[in-house]
C-alpha cells in the first residue's frame, strides 16, 4: 500500500469509527426509555437530544479551529503553541459550557419554543434538559481536546474516548432507571456521567502521552493578542459558516414538515443516507485536516500535494462504493429504517436523489477538512454562503412545480456548490 494513503487511512479510519459511535448517546437512551412503557418518554428524549446536538454543532468550531491551528505549529514543530492551544480551548469551552449552565432556563425555553413539542411531553422535555446541561461544559471542552488531538495526528484517542464514553452511558442509564427506577432523570443523568466521563478518561490519555510536552508550558505567550486575535477570527469564521450551515439542515426538515408526516418521514429517513456517508468522508477530512495542517505548517509543499492527490482518490473511490450501494441496495435499507409500506412506496420517487449525493457531496467533505487544515476559513465561510443563498433561491423558485423534488435538487445543488466553490479557492491559494 502506498506510504500517503497508509498515513491517511491510519488517521481516517478511528475516525470514522468515531463518528459511527457519536449518535449512540442519543440511541442508547431511547432505547432505555423505550423500555419504561410510555411513547411520550422516548419523544422527550427525542426533542432534548435534537435541541443539544443543534447548540452543540454551532460550537463545532472548538474542535475544527483548534484542529487547524494545533495541526500547523505541530507541522511547524512549534510546541509552545501546541500546548496554548490545547489550554485556551479547554479554558474557551469550559468558560462557554459554563454558560450555557447559568443561561439555562432561557436557553432552553428558547429551543424548546423553536422546537414546539408537544404540552404532554413538555415537562419531560423540561426535566431531562435541565440535567443534560450540566453535561455542556465537558461537551464543549471535549471538543476543543479533540480538534488538538486531530492536530497532533492522532486520532485513536478520541475513538477510545467514544467508546468508552457510550460503555459507560448504557451502563450508567441502565442503573438509574432499572435499578433506581428514576426513569427520564436516570438517563439524562446516566448521560452526563458518561460525559464528564469521557472528557476524564481522555485528560488521563493526554496526561500519559503527552506528559513530555509539559516542560514547554508558559504563562507569557498565553495570552499574546496576536496569537488570541488570530485564534478567534478563525473559529468567528467558523462559527459564522457553521450556521449557515444550520440554518440549511434545520429548513431542510421544517420545509418537509409542512408537506404533511408522509414527506417528512421520507425525508428524515433518506437523509440516513446522506449521514451514514458523512460519517466516512467525515473521517477522510479529519485525515485530511490534520495531514495538510502539519505539511502546510512545515512548508513541505510535495508533501502537501501527495496528500491532497490521493486523499481525493480515496474520496472517489468511497463515493463510487457508497453510490453503488445506495442504488442497488437503497430500497433494502428502507425497508430495514421503517415497517411502513405506504412510506416506503411513495420514498421510491425519491431514492434517486439519494443515489447521487456521495458523487455530488464528496468534494464539500475533503475540502472542508484541507480548509481547516490550511485554517482557510474565509473560504470555509464563503462557500457555506454562496451554497446557503443558492439552496433557498433554487427551491423557492422551484417548489410550485416540483414540490418536494424542488427541496432535494437544492440540497444537492448547496453540496456541489460548496465543493466547486472551495476547489475554485483552493487552486488559487498559495501553498
Amino acid at each position: 500500500m502506498n506510504a500517503r494513503i497508509s498515513q491517511i487511512l491510519r488517521l481516517a479510519i478511528p475516525s470514522i469509527i468515531s463518528n459511527i459511535t457519536v449518535p449512540l448517546l442519543g440511541l442508547v437512551d431511547v432505547g432505555i426509555v423505550g423500555h419504561i412503557g410510555d411513547a411520550k418518554y422516548i419523544g422527550a428524549i427525542a426533542v432534548g437530544t435534537m435541541l443539544f446536538n443543534v447548540i452543540y454543532w454551532i460550537f463545532g468550531f472548538l474542535r475544527m479551529g483548534t484542529g487547524g491551528m494545533t495541526s500547523q505549529a505541530y507541522g511547524h514543530r512549534d510546541f509552545k503553541e501546541v500546548i496554548r492551544l490545547l489550554i485556551r480551548t479547554l479554558t474557551i469551552g469550559l468558560v462557554i459550557g459554563f454558560l450555557f449552565i447559568i443561561l439555562q432556563i432561557p436557553l432552553i425555553q428558547f429551543g424548546l419554543w423553536i422546537m414546539k413539542p408537544d404540552i404532554g411531553m413538555l415537562s419531560l422535555c423540561w426535566k431531562y434538559c435541565l440535567i443534560c446541561i450540566w453535561g455542556a461544559p465537558a461537551v464543549l471542552a471535549m471538543y476543543g481536546l479533540t480538534g488538538w488531538y486531530v492536530g497532533m495526528q492522532n486520532t485513536r484517542v478520541p475513538m477510545m474516548a467514544s467508546i468508552g464514553q457510550n460503555i459507560l452511558n448504557i451502563i450508567s442509564s441502565l442503573i438509574f432507571v432499572f435499578v433506581f427506577h428514576m426513569d427520564i432523570s436516570g438517563v439524562a443523568i446516566g448521560t452526563i456521567i458518561a460525559q464528564w466521563g469521557g472528557l476524564l478518561f481522555s485528560l488521563l490519555l493526554l496526561h500519559h502521552s503527552y506528559k513530555r510536552l509539559y516542560k514547554y508550558f508558559s504563562w507569557s505567550g498565553l495570552l499574546d493578542y496576536h496569537a488570541l486575535y488570530h485564534f478567534f477570527i478563525v473559529n468567528r469564521d467558523i462559527f459564522i459558516r457553521t450556521l449557515f450551515l444550520v440554518s440549511v439542515f434545520l429548513s431542510f426538515t421544517s420545509i418537509g414538515s409542512r408537506q404533511g408526516a408522509i414527506i417528512l418521514a421520507i425525508n428524515t429517513l433518506l437523509m440516513e443516507f446522506f449521514t451514514i456517508f458523512s460519517y466516512f468522508t467525515d473521517g477522510l477530512a479529519y485525515a485530511g485536516e490534520a495531514l495538510c495542517g502539519k505539511y502546510y505548517g512545515a512548508r513541505n509543499k510535495e508533501a502537501f500535494r501527495e496528500v491532497v492527490h490521493h486523499l481525493f482518490y480515496l474520496g472517489f473511490i468511497v463515493a463510487v462504493f457508497f453510490t453503488v450501494i445506495y442504488s442497488f441496495a437503497g430500497e433494502s435499507f428502507l425497508s430495514f429504517l421503517t415497517t411502513d409500506t405506504h412510506v416506503i412506496c411513495v420514498s421510491k420517487s425519491y431514492i434517486g436523489w439519494t443515489c447521487l449525493i456521495p458523487i455530488v457531496g464528496v468534494s464539500a467533505f475533503l475540502l472542508d477538512g484541507i480548509f481547516v487544515g490550511i485554517t482557510n476559513t474565509k473560504g470555509l465561510l464563503l462557500s457555506s454562503v454562496i451554497a446557503a443563498i443558492l439552496f433557498f433561491i433554487v427551491y423557492l423558485l422551484l417548489r410550485s412545480q416540483l414540490h418536494n423534488h424542488a427541496l432535494w435538487l437544492a440540497f444537492l445543488l448547496y453540496l456541489a456548490a460548496r465543493g466547486i466553490v472551495e476547489f475554485i479557492l483552493f487552486i488559487r491559494q498559495p501553498v
